[in-house]
């Protein structure tokens, strides 16, 4: 009776927990290998040590599942054996008893027969549910096993068969989280995080509960480059305190954390049907850079070949259905061009005066940065200007627009390139310095204080922030053709500041240039009213000393032509001044030509 029993507890349980230590033992071998495929370098990509981590990652994945499912498999298992080493001793106790007692026999009714018997077939049918259950299980592992063999391999699936969901509100999975170990080095640690409402989670393994990693409300996400590392993106709180830097097994991974992590900070998931309204939500963004049918119509004719555009189709915006008052009465292409691109980093043109600056400082021997100006110009400016404020922005994108003098075309412009970024899963952005001068907006660069782009003040035409997002505000500026030219360029851009202290002091600048400017052609006009008095007094002083020598001209010649005057001795000559001799030539000439006429 003690010997199922007594099998039961050494062989099948000691099987079970062999399983348990080899499943362990194939889960620490997939970590190391995770591990190792995690930390190959990205500046200096192997082949071969990248095909030996992806031909470990997929062996011990690969271990990992087998062993799960076997591990399972015998747990389903031992759930069946557990009742038969139970009823199997207690009807062979039961069979000993009546062969022992067969004195006793006629105590025995007919009943206690035919509960046996139905105990025996009870078990004999556990038996065979049992053998039924594990076949069962064998096919299923055999089919999971020829199905998952891709999911093995930590590489991008094909997006045909499975693409990006960016509908989540909830996402979980093993990242690596980098923790920063002195003032320079840091250290990457794998761990498993989760989201539980608007907050981001990690448990770390053999941990009851998950501890807080920060708070997802209001925040920012974007894709970083990690010099070591691939597939990082970096997490910021709203109070842009507390920045954390996760790395995902990959791309696909990556976007999905991004997305979701952006449906959580806009408090989608406090909705009743959080997925349905994300879908509405990132569908709207798509049909705001789709164009409509009618847009297409009408300007099918004047748009060039598909195949030179196809390149560029993707940057492509057009406005939505939903336009303010003021923009209802304007036509569609009054604002923007039907194929104007949309430019989402900062590119600085670099001319040949440039070129030739940057030769000169070569040969001088003085460093030149590569957008061609100067560090000289920028301290000088800021030297001499009156007003030197200093904002930290991130440039969004920036767009052509046809009517720079319209009052929504900020406004316009911000929806669609916020409606484009979040359609084309773009969230890096360039941070720089905005430097307000009362000359001119300069965007440097944090790191290396150089220029980036410099727009002079006569140029900005429009400076206004968003209605609801006050981080938000965009610059018109007019082109190099000047006034004359229709289009401008709109440049959006977000600050960790308020957006309308930006724009009240551009506008400062404005005024301060306009007044700077006033006082400048006043100080011009009064030197050129003070040139002109000038020159009118040499002239008056001028003629009142020509007619002073004519009149002492007029009376030698009257002294000399009276007939009373002794006559000059020789060799005494009369010395007169130039203006003096021209006169007295031109009163001889007058003299002979009135004796000729008398």
């Amino acid at each position: 009776m003690m010997f199922p029993i007594t099998q039961f507890k050494e062989r099948d349980l000691k099987e079970i927990l062999t399983l348990k230590e080899v499943f362990q033992i194939s889960s620490d071998d997939h970590d190391v290998a995770m591990n190792r495929f995690s930390r190959l370098s990205k500046k200096r990509d192997n082949d071969k040590l990248r095909a030996e981590a992806v031909e470990d990652v997929y062996t011990s994945r690969k271990k990992q599942h087998q062993t799960m499912m076997h591990y399972f498999c015998s747990l389903n298992t031992l759930q069946y054996k557990k009742k038969t080493a139970l009823l199997e001793p207690l009807l062979g106790y039961m069979q000993a008893q009546i062969s022992f007692f067969k004195l006793g026999s006629e105590n025995l009714t007919q009943q206690w027969e035919d509960f046996l018997g139905t105990m025996g077939t009870s078990v004999q049918n556990v038996r065979r549910e049992m053998e039924t259950e594990v076949g069962q299980m064998h096919e299923t592992i055999q089919e999971m096993e020829r199905s998952c063999d891709p999911l093995y391999v930590p590489c991008d699936p094909d997006p045909a068969h499975s693409p990006v969901c960016r509908n989540l509100t909830r996402k979980q999975g093993y990242l690596h989280i980098r923790n920063k170990t002195g003032l320079v080095s840091s250290s990457w640690e794998r761990q498993y995080f989760f989201t539980q409402g608007g907050n981001l989670m990690q448990q770390g393994r053999g941990e009851v509960a998950g501890g807080l990693v920060t708070d997802l409300d209001n925040c920012s996400v974007m894709a970083v480059d990690c010099d070591d590392r691939r597939f990082c993106f970096q997490v910021t709180s709203f109070d842009g305190k507390k920045v954390v830097t996760l790395q995902s097994e990959s791309r696909r991974d990556c976007d999905e954390w991004i997305s979701t992590i952006n449906n959580i900070s806009k408090r989608i998931y406090l909705s009743e049907n959080a997925e349905e309204l994300a879908a509405r939500v990132n569908q709207s963004a798509l049909e705001a850079v789709t164009p409509s049918p009618s847009f297409q119509q009408r300007h099918e004719s004047m748009r060039p070949s598909s195949k030179g555009r196809a390149g560029r189709a993707s940057s492509i915006s057009s406005v939505g259905s939903e336009l303010s008052p003021a923009l209802s009465v304007l036509s569609l292409d009054a604002l923007v061009d039907p194929e104007t691109p949309i430019q989402f980093d900062i590119i600085s043109p670099v001319t040949e005066e440039n070129s030739g600056q940057s030769k000169t400082a070569a040969q001088s021997g003085r460093r030149s940065n590569p957008f061609g100006e100067s560090g000289d110009s920028t301290s000088e400016d800021s030297e001499d200007s009156i007003l030197h404020q200093l904002f930290i922005v991130r440039f969004l994108g920036s767009m052509e627009v046809k009517t720079p003098e319209s009052v929504d075309i900020i406004s316009e412009t911000m929806r669609q390139i916020l409606a484009a970024r979040a359609i084309h899963n773009i969230f890096r952005m360039t941070e720089s310095h905005l430097l307000v001068t009362c000359d001119c907006l300069k965007l440097i660069d944090p790191q290396t204080q150089v220029t980036r782009l410099r727009f002079p003040l006569c140029t900005v035409l429009q400076c206004s922030s968003h209605q609801d997002n006050k981080r938000l505000f965009g610059l018109v500026l007019q082109p190099a053709g000047g006034p004359g030219d229709s289009r401008a360029v709109c440049y959006i851009f977000e600050s960790n500041n308020d957006g309308e202290k930006i724009c009240d002091s551009v506008g400062l600048a404005k005024q301060i240039a306009c007044h700077s400017e006033m006082d400048r052609k006043a100080v011009e006009k009064r030197k050129e009213t003070d040139k002109a008095k000038e020159k009118q007094q040499e002239e008056l002083s001028k003629q009142k000393q020509i007619e002073k020598d004519l009149e002492e001209q007029s009376r030698l010649i009257a002294a000399s032509s009276r007939p009373g005057n002794p006559p000059v001795a020789d060799e005494q000559f009369l010395v007169l001044s130039n203006s003096q001799s021209e006169d007295s030539d031109a009163g001889e000439e007058g003299k002979k030509k009135g004796e000729s006429e008398a």
